[in-house]
């Protein structure tokens, strides 16, 4: 017997030994592949990238996990209790191994053959989470085991639930428990009840079986067990739990709406920190601060739009817009326009049904452009409708022309407003920086600048009388003409940019040179490609975009400088650290004097001179010219140039104050005419007259000074030549110094700047 008991005693001490010597052996060989659990302190959460104006209004946001960080001493004791209660009791008390729980889950799986139970510890489910991966086998666990012996060694007991309540899946993309409360609540966590804390403390077991938006009443089961066991672990009342378990369940999913409508500029920037820190971008819960503002933002929308369904109207109302109802339920959103069915007309007043089963009223003042298809509309129709300004309600329909609008500070480039169509989601093409549309007129003040280079002034007179153009190796002859197909005969360079006569640019391009022109084009910022080398380009037939054009007219806003537009002011991290801060070159002026200064500010691209004079051009387009509607601003200081285009393809208006500068362009992306009498200046000037009306609100008038090397001079304007002090038809008239006229004309007042009569045939010059 004894020699048995022997042999026992060596089995099983060899047994013993074995196993001592197997779990030692598989405790070093997870021990050296174990995660740094040192890595907790600094540890990185994914969170989405949130692009904000400069006034820190939300613009969009990018990333596919919610999340908002929040320390421990910010969440509420009962919703730690409430957690506590759900998933970990003795969390306060254990080393990061509940011993109890895992044997409860040992002898679970003992007896049933399955996982019931998993026996982990809040300790254990942030190892999960932060370090391991989520395949369910015993290595794992026991690795998970061995971690949160460490993580409870190495952090306190508030720390590791501060990583939990940060981390958790919650479900709907929210991960952590302040985007709970947002996704579910729209609430910050210091305002949720304690129902509330309950069903959020629920949700880790299973997001979707406990999710209070798609399944109720699992919800509110799970969330009255835990409500439960709070009471029974002595965190809550019985009242408290009576109150609060009674409580219907009131969470609806959230959407985090935009403050501030700008998808076009929203793109352009999550397109830019793409590709300055690559898909970390939508996980490292960048915040972009940009350039725009939310006042400025929303008056160049509601411009845009105003403006485009001011075209529409005068074109005619589509009998296509009308429909018969069988999609009112599913018709989208698109621009301004809400789709709404008819119940009842009567009275002058239209009364009709919003999807949302608003009932809204539209006065027969705002149906009756539709001429008579507004009268054919009857009960039971599906029409648009938009809000106007007023509060009132108008018929509409989906504009089928197409605009962009853009605003820069003339003095850095920082973009103020921008916007590159009428609906983002039908059409997200931004015609604002991707269009390739020619600038038409818009080009002149190019080949004005060139000309007042060359010595050119603004008294300097042009033939205006008809040419024709032979291009070699075309069959047909160029015979450009006036918008109005007049001729005016001799015309000062003053009355040329006003009035935008064609002839006068078209010679004063052949005359100084077409390299010349090229050569300012380039030094304002076009390409080479963008610049047809031909006599059409003093028409502007090459090709610009809104963003460019808007740069090109800064440089007159700002005294001469050309600025680069840029559109992100700052980037920071998520803790608040600032890791990137525009340096934009900005115009200085005062740096002429000072060469040392000129590194750090923006390239002088024209002298202070012709600068000047340019101003005094362009002011002259609105307050004498083809621009006059916008006089109804009632200021001095603002100036600009109309573009029209061949066939009315594109409508512009390119124009600014020294504080602002900005551009409406109006045309179909499919280059289809306008049509008759649809110029820059009824098309597009609208549009940037109710923006600018805003954008200058409580901004005093900017005085146009005058710089050294610029003289005045009275003179004869039918001459260009000074003119004594008694000639009731004399002007005062702006020179650089070194071209004021030095003799005195004839007195003689004959008016060249009437209609002409050329139906005698004349010779006709050819330009080559």
């Amino acid at each position: 017997m004894a020699k048995i008991l022997k042999w026992f005693a060596i089995i099983l001490t060899t047994i013993t030994l074995g196993i001592a010597n197997g779990s030692y052996f598989l405790y070093e060989q997870l021990s050296t592949n174990l995660p740094d659990v040192t890595t907790l302190h600094n540890v990185q959460y994914q969170m989405p990238l949130s692009i904000y104006t400069k006034d820190k209004r939300l613009i969009a946001q990018f990333g596919e996990k919610k999340r908002t960080p929040v320390a421990i001493e910010k969440v509420p004791k009962q919703l730690i209790n409430a957690f506590i209660a759900a998933e970990d009791d003795s969390f306060y008390e254990h080393r990061g191994v509940d011993l109890k729980g895992l044997l409860r889950a040992a002898m679970q799986l003992a007896l049933t053959g399955k996982k019931k139970q998993g026996g982990s510890t809040i300790t254990m489910q942030v190892t999960r989470n932060f370090l391991l991966s989520n395949e369910k086998t015993y290595t794992r666990k026991l690795k998970e085991i061995m971690l949160a012996l460490k993580i409870e060694r190495e952090y306190s007991k508030d720390k590791i639930m501060e990583l939990y309540l940060n981390q958790i899946f919650m479900g709907h993309r929210a991960y952590g428990v302040a985007a709970a409360a947002q996704v579910y609540y729209g609430k910050d966590l210091a305002e949720l009840t304690l129902a509330e804390h309950a069903m959020i403390a629920g949700l880790p077991k299973a997001p979707s079986i406990y999710n209070p938006v798609t399944n109720q009443a699992r919800a509110l089961e799970r969330r009255n067990y835990v409500l439960q066991r709070m009471l029974e672990l002595q965190h809550i009342s019985q009242q408290d739990y009576d109150d609060a378990s009674g409580q219907p369940s009131t969470a609806k999913l959230q959407t985090v709406l935009p403050e501030v409508s700008a998808l076009y500029f929203a793109e352009m920037v999550r397109q830019k920190i793409f590709e300055l820190y690559g898909n970390e971008a939508y996980t490292s819960g960048f915040k972009v601060y940009t350039t725009i503002t939310e006042t400025l933002q929303t008056t160049a929308n509601q411009a845009l739009n105003n403006t485009l369904h001011a075209y529409d109207e005068r074109h005619g109302y589509r009998r296509s817009s009308i429909d018969k109802g069988s999609r009112f339920s599913s018709l989208p959103i698109i621009g301004d326009t809400l789709p709404a069915m008819v119940l009842q007309i009567k009275n002058n007043l239209a009364t009709v049904k919003l999807q949302n089963n608003t009932l809204i009223e539209i006065p027969w003042d705002t149906i009756k452009w539709a001429g008579g298809i507004g009268n054919s509309i009857r009960r039971g129709d599906v029409i648009r409708v938009r809000q106007l300004a007023d509060g009132s309600w108008a018929l509409t329909q989906i504009p089928q022309v197409e605009g962009a609008f853009v605003s820069l500070n003339p003095s850095n480039g920082a973009i103020l407003a921008l916007t590159g169509g009428f609906d983002f989601f039908r059409n997200k093409y931004n015609r604002a920086t991707q269009s390739k549309r020619q600038p038409g007129s818009g080009f002149k003040p190019i080949i004005y600048t060139t000309a007042l280079e060359q010595g050119y002034t603004p008294a300097s007179l042009i033939d205006d009388a008809p040419l024709v153009i032979n291009t070699p190796g075309q069959e047909n002859e160029w015979r450009p003409e006036n918008y109005n197909k007049k001729f005016y005969g001799l015309t000062s360079i003053r009355s040329a940019i006003t009035h935008s006569r064609n002839i006068i640019s078209i010679r004063l391009l052949k005359d100084m040179g077409i390299e010349k022109a090229v050569a300012t084009a380039l030094r304002f910022g076009f390409t080479d490609d963008q610049t047809p080398k031909t006599l059409s380009l003093a028409l502007g037939s090459g090709y610009a975009s809104p963003l460019q054009m808007a740069q090109v007219y800064a440089t007159f806003a700002n005294g001469g400088f050309l600025v680069k537009p840029y559109f992100i002011e700052r980037i920071e991290s998520n803790e608040g650290n600032v890791i990137y801060q525009a340096k934009p070159k900005t115009a200085c002026p005062a740096c002429d004097d000072n060469p040392a200064l000129t590194r750090t500010h923006a390239p002088r691209i024209i002298t202070p001179q012709i600068c000047f004079l340019m101003n005094s051009l362009l002011r002259d387009v609105i307050q004498h010219g083809t621009a006059t509607d916008a006089k109804t601003l009632n200021r001095q200081d603002l100036a600009g140039k109309t573009g029209t285009t061949n066939d009315h393809r594109d409508a512009w208006f390119n124009g600014y104050s020294a504080s602002n500068v900005a551009v409406a362009w109006v045309g179909f992306d499919d280059f289809s005419p306008l049509g008759n009498r649809e110029t820059g200046g009824v098309t597009a000037l609208p549009m940037w007259i109710e923006f600018m009306r805003t954008a200058l609100k409580d901004t005093p008038e900017a005085p146009l000074d005058m710089p050294p090397g610029i003289v005045k001079a009275f003179i004869n304007p039918y001459t260009g030549l000074l003119t004594a002090s008694a000639n009731s038809n004399g002007i005062w008239e702006f020179f650089q110094e070194e071209h004021v006229p030095s003799r005195y004309g004839s007195p003689s007042n004959t008016n060249t700047e009437t209609d002409t009569d050329f139906s005698e045939e004349k010779p006709i010059e050819s330009l080559f």
